[in-house]
């Protein structure tokens, strides 16, 4: 067994000081997940210690220790999505680059953010996120946000297509 997993069932049976070995080795990662939602390094704090709260809480749910990271992944991703809707606010990190994976070309976006938040849903953007900013592979994208790898491979290449149109829309008026 290994000391995380020895760590998450000590948690489970309410040992605190376990759960806080655990948290603050993903803590860091936690906070670039929000930090990229928000773009704002109090709120995406509050992010954190809410996730921290919130995981705390539900520890005892988790069904699968190896699944810890991806559990608190998703758990940040649904901590800042409800503050952006709580205080009303779209903030995101605007891709200087986003591949595709694909037979198609790279594509340069310079797309304000403005303009990527208007054609980006919030799903769209967990799969953009996870996949792109956290390098996660789009099975394990699917994985973390519950969702079909199906869903997941459609909502990328959707994102895209939007983006590369956004992009050509964007150049034929700058001409």
């Amino acid at each position: 067994m290994s000391s995380i997993e020895a760590l998450i069932k000590k948690a489970k049976r309410g040992d605190a000081n376990a759960y806080m070995e655990l948290f603050s080795s993903y803590e860091e990662d936690i906070y670039r997940m929000a930090y990229v939602y928000v773009k704002n390094e109090n709120d995406a704090l509050d992010i954190v210690q809410e996730t921290a709260y919130r995981s705390y809480k539900a520890i005892a749910k988790l069904k699968n220790a190896a699944y810890f990271k991806t559990w608190l992944i998703r758990i940040t991703i649904h901590c800042a999505v409800d503050l952006l809707r709580q205080r009303n606010k779209t903030k995101l990190l605007t891709p200087d680059q986003i591949t595709d994976t694909g037979s198609e070309a790279n594509v340069s976006l310079s797309l304000t953010l403005q303009q990527l938040l208007s054609l980006v849903h919030e799903d769209e953007k967990s799969v953009i996120l996870l996949h792109y900013y956290q390098d996660y592979t789009i099975k394990q994208t699917a994985e973390i946000l519950g969702i079909p790898l199906g869903t997941a491979k459609t909502t990328l290449y959707r994102v895209l297509s939007k983006l590369r149109a956004a992009m050509k829309e964007e150049d034929r008026y700058e001409q």
